[in-house]
């Protein structure tokens, strides 16, 4: 059962550089057994509420709580149909909040959900939130913003960042003010070892860019890739909350890929990936009656060649695997269920909106460490508490690496030191925002 085990993952939530309160929720909702696991699958969801008065908040946890309870109770028609079942069920609870009291008037929440089941991963989604695929050294970016920059983008056929900032922040789409809700399901996508998916909230993705968040997922845990991305986008102004939740599938690593990997790791990986696949694809049985028909021939050519020994040797393990594989062959027949269909009006597709690199090279890793030189040098640094040990111990190092062309390591170093800089300098920076909520 790939990947019930091999996940890790990590939710981080922040109010922002100059907001007074969190509008942002997210929920991560495990599996706790393989035979949940084949039926349900792990569940992370990130969600962004909206309204005056601070209402939002309102709206977001009741997303986040909502939506894992009705998709569970939904799963026996399929994901697909239970991800849209939970989110339109959530849309018309948060609606009639919002019908009920002027005060909740313009309540509403974006939401972006990721289901990691056995056929991969399926995408729910309604608003600007972001779900992105980190997969080698490319970010797939998988939901589409339901945004009126995006909108009009896409009727006059042109990419959203040439619109600049035109209405950028409006969301045309989202969970609450309307009575009904068309919600984006998409999937499955396969999932493979070292695939990393990114929920975050447009307080993020809009100070961090595409090709910034896979390169720092590509070299930091996931832990540390979520608290850098947080400090990050708070060092960038944080206008508004900021949330990520970061899922990597596969066996836990320092990192997806680390440049440099001997040859014999490289082959005992890609031989790994072979017989996986294989056993993906072709029935246990089958493989072992394939096994035996092999023998058989290695039968024929030691008994054509007088290798008496070898012979009886190849047709004794050949008459076994046989055996064994006619057998296995019909027990797995006899257990084979029928495919119950997915009740979805329309099956979803896999789509991938928008690709990015995520390479790291020079001109990245340059750039990093002038945010961090600079951020050293700012008069605060003298008032704010740092811990100058620290940092030296990822900056000297990272900028040696740098010098020597490893920018892999040169970048991950020179996060890790900035970190160092950033959470002291975010933490002295005063809010902006001063107004309370009235529910």
């Amino acid at each position: 059962m790939p990947f019930y085990n091999e996940i890790e993952h990590c939710g981080l939530t922040d109010v922002g550089q100059k907001r007074s309160h969190n509008q942002d929720a997210f929920t991560v909702q495990e599996a706790p057994d393989r035979e949940v696991w084949s039926r349900v699958g792990h569940l992370f969801i990130v969600a962004d509420g909206m309204g005056g008065h601070a209402v939002g908040e309102m709206a977001s946890a009741k997303a986040v709580q909502e939506i894992p309870l009705t998709y569970v109770k939904h799963v026996g028609d399929g994901p697909a149909s239970a991800l849209r079942h939970a989110f339109q069920e959530a849309n018309a609870g948060i609606h009639a909040i919002g019908s009920s009291n002027p005060e909740f008037r313009g309540l509403g929440t974006t939401a972006t959900a990721i289901a990691l089941r056995q056929e991969g991963a399926w995408i729910a989604h309604v608003g600007d939130s972001r779900a992105y695929r980190v997969r080698g050294e490319q970010i797939q970016q998988l939901t589409y913003d339901h945004s009126y920059a995006w909108e009009m983008a896409r009727r006059l056929g042109i990419p959203p960042e040439e619109l600049g900032d035109i209405k950028k922040n409006v969301i045309v789409r989202s969970l609450g003010p309307d009575p009904l809700v068309q919600v984006d399901v998409e999937g499955p996508y396969p999932l493979e070892d070292g695939d990393t998916f990114i929920l975050g909230s447009d307080g993020l993705t809009n100070l961090v860019l595409p090709p910034e968040i896979g390169a720092i997922i590509r070299v930091l845990p996931v832990d540390e890739a979520a608290r850098f991305l947080i400090e990050l986008a708070n060092l960038r102004g944080g206008p508004d909350n900021i949330t990520v939740l970061i899922v990597r599938v596969g066996a836990p690593r320092d990192a997806i890929a680390t440049p440099g990997e001997g040859l014999l790791k490289v082959a005992s990986r890609a031989v790994g990936k072979l017989f996986t696949g294989w056993g993906k694809r072709v029935p246990w049985p089958i493989s072992v009656l394939m096994l035996g028909f092999l023998l058989a021939i290695l039968f024929v050519v030691c008994t054509a060649s007088d290798s008496k020994a070898w012979a009886t040797f190849f047709f004794a393990t050949a008459m076994i695997a046989i055996a064994f594989g006619v057998v296995g062959l019909f027990i797995h027949q006899r257990r084979q269920e029928p495919v119950v269909a997915i009740k979805a009006e329309v099956i979803p597709k896999a789509s991938i909106h928008r690709q990015y690199s995520a390479r790291i090279d020079a001109t990245l890793v340059e750039q990093y460490l002038k945010t961090m030189l600079e951020l050293k040098k700012k008069p605060e640094a003298r008032e704010v508490k740092i811990d100058w040990p620290a940092y030296k111990s990822f900056a000297d190092p990272g900028m040696k690496m740098l010098a020597e062309g490893d920018h892999f390591a040169a970048f991950r170093h020179l996060c890790r030191a900035l970190v160092c800089l950033a959470v002291p300098f975010n933490k002295h920076h005063p809010k902006e925002e001063s107004f309370r909520p009235k529910w």
